[in-house]
């Protein structure tokens, strides 16, 4: 029981390592699903077809919040059911129990974290000469893949082989604000093989955004200007076939990085969870979920770093 809250909140340092939360950041993680969870569950125990009594049966072993933590513990260090039961003091069917009922309600309070640049604020980046075509309020949009079990069946394996990986792979399309890091938006997780450009068309993202804000991506997105409706997007210079790259080129793609490199820290901190690192243990079930999850917990995070 040395995982549950009562116990790891006298150790704050152990608690942000198995966390990746202080302590205050994890309360407000709790006071915004707690209303969400208790819907959940008196939806649960007065649903029509339930045939015991509500309060019958044996008590539950774990309070809320204690639920809660098992479950962001799981995402940012992923042990086994078994090791994290053990550390809670359940059984490894608990722990099963506990995440189905719980990822769903950190997916919500992860979207509620995500929020659209705001046009109308007066803090519009100034931008070099040689970005001066780039649009000047803009998110920054990336992918990342994690390794999943082969399925079985070799033609359903195929279609999961991503050869940049070289191994059966899921995608996810994360686009963050470029002035705070934070994740403004997370796609539907697809298979590995999809075209980044591709993913941003079915995402619909752009078809999203407040009007003057644009997009801008790395070489995956060229082109992703003719997906904006506005055509306020932008990606590197491509090598010209068979010809040296002109210098104003290099120079541009190097300002460009810079640019962009903000999405390339936010996907390094949601990659710091194990859970979308490490390789998937859970046949693919509730990733996208779990994306969702993560981002609105490396979002709280971000939230506090910026605001101090």
């Amino acid at each position: 029981m040395i995982a549950r809250y009562g116990y790891l909140v006298g150790h704050p340092s152990v608690f942000a390592s198995m966390t990746g939360l202080s302590i205050r950041d994890f309360d407000e993680v709790v006071g915004n699903v707690l209303p969400a969870y208790t819907a959940q569950q008196t939806a649960r125990l007065y649903r029509a077809e339930r045939r015991r009594a509500v309060g019958a049966g044996h008590p539950f072993e774990l309070s809320v919040r204690d639920q809660i933590l098992l479950t962001v513990i799981w995402l940012r260090v992923y042990p086994t059911n078994e090791v994290l039961g053990y550390l809670m003091g359940v059984s490894d069917s608990t722990v099963s129990r506990v995440m189905h009922r719980v990822v769903p309600l950190l997916e919500q309070a992860g979207r509620d974290t995500m929020r659209m640049p705001d046009p109308g604020r007066k803090h519009r980046r100034e931008l070099p000469d040689l970005l001066r075509d780039t649009p000047q309020l803009a998110i920054i949009i990336d992918s990342f893949e994690q390794r999943v079990q082969r399925p079985r069946d070799r033609s359903d394996a195929d279609t999961y082989y991503s050869g940049k990986k070289k191994a059966h792979t899921l995608k996810s399309q994360v686009a963050i604000d470029e002035d705070t890091g934070q994740i403004v938006d997370v796609s539907a997780s697809v298979r590995g093989p999809t075209a980044d450009i591709a993913l941003l068309k079915a995402s619909h993202l752009a078809e999203r955004l407040p009007k003057g804000v644009g997009m801008i991506g790395d070489l995956a997105y060229v082109g992703i200007e003719q997906v904006h409706p506005q055509g306020l997007g932008a990606a590197p210079r491509r090598k010209p076939r068979g010809q040296p790259r002109p210098r104003e080129d290099i120079a541009y793609n190097t300002a460009f990085s810079q640019r962009r490199i903000t999405v390339e820290h936010t996907i390094g901190r949601i990659r710091r969870y194990q859970a979308l690192t490490q390789p998937d243990r859970h046949h693919r079930q509730q990733h996208t979920e779990r994306v969702c999850s993560v981002a609105g917990l490396v979002n709280r995070h971000l939230r506090r770093c910026f605001a101090a």
